[in-house]
């Protein structure tokens, strides 16, 4: 991804809210598009910022999170490729009360809710087109919620492996943004069972721990297949 930055064609094609329009309606929707990429580490919003615009991860991993009075994190969820974050922020004026930032470079596509709006004016059709897709996202999303208190640990943790190794497209060892402790909050279960299964991945040859936080996936297939 540092190699080649994205067009906001190219950027919004890469988001499944807007796979099902057509070439028309993508240009269309390319032209209120803004695209940037937040390098490791860098903020894409903070806490008391205006919610004024639609947040797309075309690509990467971001992590939203709130601080608690005594200042440590306190992680929400994570944004992965393909999803969004302030919807609502296209209809009404809101503050926000997290913050986000990215865990790898990460690519993101923004639409501002005075575009957005503006495009509901001149063209209702593409309007209703894309507030279906928001409404088909966010039944998954709710389905991906109950998979989460359903699933068990060992499936959780195996879509998040799948998941992240898809921002390290170009390597086959990279580092886990997340540290253990980071990732048994996120799933809900302790660092010692998140160490645990990942040793039985390794002895089940789908994957190959390295130095510190390090990972190779070597069969995403078998991965994806846990629950």
């Amino acid at each position: 991804m540092r190699e080649q930055k994205l067009g906001t064609h190219d950027c919004i094609q890469l988001v499944p809210i807007f796979k099902q329009l057509t070439t028309v309606e993508l240009q269309q929707v390319s032209a209120i598009v803004h695209e940037h990429v937040y390098e490791k580490g860098a903020a894409l919003f903070n806490a008391g910022d205006e919610a004024d615009q639609l947040t797309i991860i075309a690509a990467g991993q971001a992590k939203v999170y709130q601080l608690a009075a005594n200042g440590r994190e306190q992680l929400l969820y994570l944004l992965q490729s393909g999803d969004f974050d302030g919807e609502a922020a296209l209809f009404n004026p809101v503050t926000r009360t997290s913050y986000a930032e990215a865990l790898v470079p990460t690519q993101v596509c923004s639409i501002q809710r005075s575009d957005f709006q503006a495009l509901l004016a001149e063209a209702p059709q593409l309007a209703l087109g894309i507030l279906n897709e928001f409404g088909k996202r966010i039944s998954q999303l709710e389905g991906k919620a109950t998979s989460v208190t359903t699933s068990s640990i060992g499936g959780r943790l195996a879509d998040y492996l799948v998941e992240t190794a898809a921002s390290f497209p170009a390597q086959t060892m990279f580092t886990l943004p997340l540290q253990k402790k980071e990732i048994a909050v996120y799933l809900g279960t302790t660092p010692e069972t998140i160490s645990r299964k990942l040793n039985e991945f390794q002895t089940a040859g789908w994957l190959k721990k390295g130095h510190g936080n390090q990972i190779a996936i070597l069969d995403a297939d078998q991965l994806a297949l846990q629950d």
